[in-house]
């Protein structure tokens, strides 16, 4: 079976290895990493189903698991994912039956699989060994659709040549006709070219030879001067329209150590330490951000999320993408976070950075703990990354 595999964005895990996947729901979140790190280093679907187990099955009543051997392909579920299993045998619906402790099915010359786990959505997105948000998953190719068969094209026949003999070459071998003489061709005698007669050569009655003509010099104009500069006398008024300009003569420096602060500047993106801040657009995206909400966002340019974003410190010509989420709990701030194209050693990926918002926001990169953004400090994202903001947002990064 092609080991291609696709999913379309929902709620649940996707722990996706070079040999096993495994697929939990939102509230087993704590499972992941360790399942991730097992694995990302290839282990088989035995090490992964203990490691599962780990915690008790008692705590876990649903999950998903698909093993892809040289031989067979297995599939376990438990709860309410179900897997429809094509195969060159027939297919096969598994799913468990109530009051058991999962379904098990280990199928040869399988074609495809299609693991449901919530909805019914079309798996349009490309799945990549790392962590990901799913509700459905394929893996190999779609079944073709019944009752549609190639057609071979029919072999080409070829009839024999007969090799000819020593015989047949003897009675059909006629002698070649003599060739004719070629006639000489006539000889031509060459024209005489024309005769050119050479320009004549003035000469100068003193003996000098003739020069070129050099234009007259012709001397450039001066430059004029332009008038000099006059800033008026001191006691002229500089100001254009004549008025004195106003000055509050109510404040003073009462013990002549007062000074007046700078002003303060405007919120200023955090790059990471020691990077420079990358263009405000680039000419090609670095992620793909696919929302819960279902929605896709490519990071060309900075990504404000939130309740309500405001992207007041940016100009017009370079406005960035505004993306406003569901928080029926009131648990994501209005603007909550950004994300936008790395610059210096990051060049070429997204970088997030949390922008103080009041619940934070979670961070789980493949193959490390979560983690909790600090506010103001940009992180550099890795593909398969899930950030989620609370209130059951969460964003996956993919690659473009």
């Amino acid at each position: 079976m092609s080991t291609e595999a696709r999913f379309a964005t929902g709620d649940w895990y996707a722990v996706v290895g070079e040999h096993v996947t495994v697929l939990l729901p939102g509230s087993q979140r704590g499972r992941v990493a360790g399942l991730w790190d097992l694995a990302d280093a290839g282990a088989d679907a035995d090490a992964v189903l203990d490691a599962l187990l780990a915690g008790g099955l008692s705590s876990l009543d649903h999950f998903a698991l698909v093993a892809h051997g040289d031989d067979a392909t297995r599939v376990i579920v438990r709860g309410a994912p179900s897997a429809a299993v094509s195969a060159t045998d027939g297919d096969d619906i598994v799913s468990a039956v109530p009051g058991t402790a999962w379904a098990e099915r280990l199928v040869t010359g399988v074609t495809s699989i299609r693991v449901t786990l919530t909805g019914d959505g079309a798996a349009e997105h490309l799945l990549t060994p790392g962590l990901s948000r799913v509700s459905v998953v394929e893996f190999g190719a779609p079944a073709a659709p019944s009752g549609s068969s190639a057609t071979e094209a029919p072999a080409a026949t070829f009839a024999p040549v007969e090799q000819p003999t020593e015989e047949s070459v003897e009675q059909t071998e006629v002698e070649p006709a003599p060739s004719p003489e070629p006639e000489p061709a006539p000889s031509v005698e060459p024209e005489p070219e024309p005769f050119v007669p050479e320009p004549a050569v003035e000469v100068d009655p003193l003996g000098v030879d003739p020069q070129p003509h050099v234009p007259a010099f012709v001397p450039e104009p001066e430059p004029v001067h332009a008038a000099p500069l006059s800033f008026g006398e001191p006691a002229v008024d500089p100001t254009p329209t004549g008025e004195n300009p106003l000055v509050d003569e109510s404040w003073s420096e009462h013990d002549g150590h007062t000074q007046a602060g700078a002003p303060t500047p405007d919120f200023e993106r955090p790059p990471i330490p020691g990077q420079e801040i990358a263009p405000d657009v680039v000419a090609h995206p670095v992620a793909s951000l696919i929302f819960s909400t279902g929605d896709v966002v490519l990071v060309d340019r900075t990504v404000l999320v939130g309740r309500a974003p405001e992207a007041r410190r940016f100009a017009s010509h370079d406005q960035p993408h505004v993306v406003s989420v569901p928080s029926p709990q009131q648990e994501i701030s209005s603007t909550h976070l950004e994300i936008r194209p790395g610059a210096g050693a990051d060049h070429g990926a997204a970088i997030a950075t949390d922008l103080g918002s009041t619940n934070g926001t979670v961070l789980a990169q493949p193959g490390l703990d979560p983690e909790e953004l600090k506010p103001g400090i940009a992180v550099s994202l890795i593909p398969g990354a899930v950030l989620d903001l609370g209130d059951g947002v969460t964003i996956q990064v993919t690659n473009p």
